[in-house]
């Protein structure tokens, strides 16, 4: 019998094999196994998942690590037959918060900088300037000012943009962010999304932030403020955000998140003149660091430290 680990992976939604690679030249003889083809599951050590089929991780009696193929762990919680014995991790990636950073970049200066009309507008063969805002007078707001959020700030300070963060608690956050407007808690979200130009949702999905983007959030912005997510889709509430849209209280959605993943054809956000959509693809982790992150992780629980990788289920993340 192989004393290396045996890992299921297990998506309902994405082919898992693309991961094979990154693990059989980690470990050379990891045995691998590909939802639903889980053989005896009794000799299952851990389970790398992005949105498994509900209930599967609780057949697995062996198990000693659950992954997340992301930083984001909503997708496993949200299954109530989750084993809470066995230890939780998410990917911690460096990679990660520069695509990121690189993203969200590219949507604040494309809408501050009217690049939606240009577009149009040259495929209308029109020359017309739009507006000119320098950056330092575009106030941009990180709702979730964790590691991909100040990964974000640093970007957008470095180009001259006015950023500000809002998080759940006070926290110290890094010393090269001091040209950053902090704020936290409920009591101080209000001053802070009054003071977004542009507003970037990279907040983690608890229960608490569940259906947070709805009609009163969104009336607390600047008229016209530009919405980007980048966080899950049911932060937003679909339907609040296209009222928004119409009333002229949000001027532009940017959205790289959705409450069902592919976007349902016909879903009217496909078709909003003063929405765009992409395909969850702000930022990605590299297979090799997924994989190395993982059989760390494994060796970690089963040599009794789970605590030292493992998140803290009652927060969320």
């Amino acid at each position: 019998m192989s004393d290396q680990p045996t890992l299921a992976l297990l998506s309902a939604t994405i082919d898992m094999r693309y991961l094979v690679p990154a693990f059989e030249a980690a470990c050379p003889g990891i045995e691998l196994r590909l939802w639903p083809e889980l053989g005896n599951v009794a000799e299952i050590d851990a389970a790398v998942c992005w949105e498994p089929p509900p209930g599967v991780i609780a057949t697995l009696p062996r198990l000693k690590l659950i992954q997340s193929l992301a930083a984001g762990i909503d997708h496993l919680v949200r299954d109530p037959a989750l084993p809470a014995s066995v230890p939780l991790c998410r990917i911690v990636d460096a990679q990660m918060a520069s695509g990121m950073a690189a993203y969200v970049a590219w949507a604040v200066v494309q809408g501050q900088r009217h690049m939606g009309a240009y577009l149009a507008q040259q495929r209308a063969g029109e020359w017309r300037e739009q507006p000119v805002q320098h950056p330092p007078q575009h106030r941009v707001g990180i709702a979730g000012f964790g590691t991909l959020g100040q990964a974000c700030a640093r970007t957008l300070l470095s180009i001259g943009y006015a950023v500000r963060g809002w998080k759940r608690s006070a926290s110290e956050v890094a010393a090269d962010l001091h040209g950053v407007a902090l704020f936290h808690g409920d009591a101080q979200l209000a001053d802070f999304l009054s003071g977004c130009d542009t507003l970037v949702c990279l907040l983690p999905l608890t229960e608490a932030t569940r259906d947070r983007i709805d009609a009163r959030f969104l009336a607390a912005l600047p008229r016209g403020a530009h919405l980007i997510n980048v966080g899950r889709g049911d932060h937003v509430v679909d339907a609040d955000l296209l009222a928004a849209l119409a009333s002229g209280q949000l001027g532009a959605a940017t959205l790289d998140a959705f409450r069902t993943e592919p976007l349902p054809a016909g879903h009217p956000f496909w078709q909003h003149p003063r929405i765009t959509v992409t395909p969850h693809i702000a930022t990605r982790t590299p297979i090799a660091v997924i994989a190395a992150q993982t059989l760390a992780n494994l060796a970690s629980a089963q040599a009794g430290r789970a605590a030292d990788v493992a998140i803290d289920r009652r927060r969320g993340y």
